[in-house]
């Protein structure tokens, strides 16, 4: 087990499970943010931001050659009263507001999604139900674009559902009006086939508050990019993440906090299961804080817990800080075996091996699931993660 706080964690290898985590800051190596895939070259896989992801397994979208076809995703809104649900062109001001592309496939689908969906919650409405986007591929290939929009002192909880097999390159923005309150809650529980690449961009407004939950379970390859920005004072986001990483599959959350605004918060807090062989979960989490950012209080923690030998973790954590004036601003990444002692622990006391084991893991993903706050996906990811638990006995 390595674990570091404040400072960054050192490599160590045991046996056939490979774990890395070091301190290049990869906010300021990257190409600039942009919207024309013109202004990225096409990655080879030495780039700091491409050296983890097996480029041959995306299908086309990193080099242009992957063309939508028209059996690629279906989408499905359903939605209380009172949220405007709309179908827009590429020309609407609210698209993109949140965030830049900042790599050649975000920019991709960027330039080429048809048509946004926008789902808005207008100012001052409190919703006592979720907003549930369920995304399902039906075989092809597309490009994606979604933003969600909360008014002033609005809130809401929205579910985006990824399920069936497609290949798919999606931008999300996340828009928080001052005062709101949004939670996200984004399931990718694709088929095995499935190649799943997007950048999630929250802007929040002064005194709003954006907690999301990132849970990657299906697919061949997932590659997501949650980005946090700040468009007022007092503004606090929590980005919470589970993944349950089988044989073969790779899962990769890439994260970037931007404290660029005085008097904000943030915390994170990720934690990721494996078996089997060739599974690889990579986690990069970054931190800036900027010179104009005082006040700043932030952590990042990322946890994974390997559960057989052939698996990889690559855990980088990365805590730039450009000013002084801060309240608190901290990382911590750890990754070990299943613990044996808390197994005969279990055993001891006449729980059989299966069950013991299903106890410790359930335990080790309890805190993030509790935090959901929507009953049916809380019971879902527990019964998901019993079922991961099962196939691999």
């Amino acid at each position: 087990m390595a674990e570091a706080q404040n400072i960054p964690v050192g490599s160590t290898t045991a046996g056939q499970i490979a774990v890395a985590a070091e301190s290049t800051v990869a906010t300021r190596m990257s190409a600039p943010p942009s919207f024309d895939v013109a202004d990225f070259p096409v990655p080879h896989g030495r780039e700091e931001e491409w050296r983890f992801t097996p480029l041959e397994r995306l299908r086309g979208l990193h080099d242009g050659t992957a063309v939508a076809t028209g059996d690629g995703v279906k989408v499905d809104i359903d939605a209380p009263e009172g949220v405007v649900i709309e179908t827009v062109g590429r020309d609407d001001a609210r698209i993109g507001r949140a965030g830049t592309p900042v790599d050649r496939v975000a920019a991709q689908a960027y330039s080429a999604f048809e048509k946004a969906g926008v789902v808005t919650v207008p100012k001052e409405t409190v919703l006592t139900e979720p907003i549930r986007i369920a995304v399902h591929g039906e075989g092809g290939t597309a490009y994606a674009h979604q933003v969600i929009e909360l008014g002033a002192f609005a809130e809401a909880v929205v579910v985006i559902d990824h399920t069936g097999d497609a290949v798919l390159a999606a931008n999300v923005d996340y828009v928080l009006g001052d005062g709101a309150k949004l939670t996200v809650v984004s399931v990718q529980d694709w088929d095995d086939k499935a190649v799943h690449v997007g950048q999630h961009n929250a802007l929040i407004g002064r005194d709003a508050t954006f907690k999301s939950f990132v849970v990657t379970f299906g697919g061949d390859l997932v590659r997501l990019h949650p980005r946090v920005a700040y468009a007022g004072t007092g503004g606090e986001a929590e980005l919470f993440g589970l993944y349950f990483t089988d044989a073969g599959q790779h899962q990769e959350h890439r994260l970037l906090v931007d404290h660029n605004t005085p008097h904000c918060k943030s915390n994170v807090a990720y934690k990721g299961a494996l078996q089997g062989e060739g599974a690889h979960a990579v986690w990069i989490g970054d931190v800036l804080i900027e010179a104009k950012a005082e006040g700043t209080d932030t952590y990042e923690m990322n946890r994974n817990l390997v559960l057989t030998d052939g698996a990889r973790v690559d855990s980088v954590p990365n805590l730039e800080i450009e000013t002084g004036e801060i309240v608190g601003a901290g990382h911590a990444s750890a990754t070990g075996r299943f613990d044996d002692e808390q197994l005969f622990y279990l055993m001891a006391r006449g729980i059989p091996a299966d069950e013991a084991r299903r106890l410790v893991v359930r335990g080790f993903f309890a805190e993030l699931v509790q935090q959901i706050g929507v009953d049916d996906i809380e019971e879902r990811l527990l019964v998901k993660i019993d079922e991961e638990l099962e196939a691999s006995v």
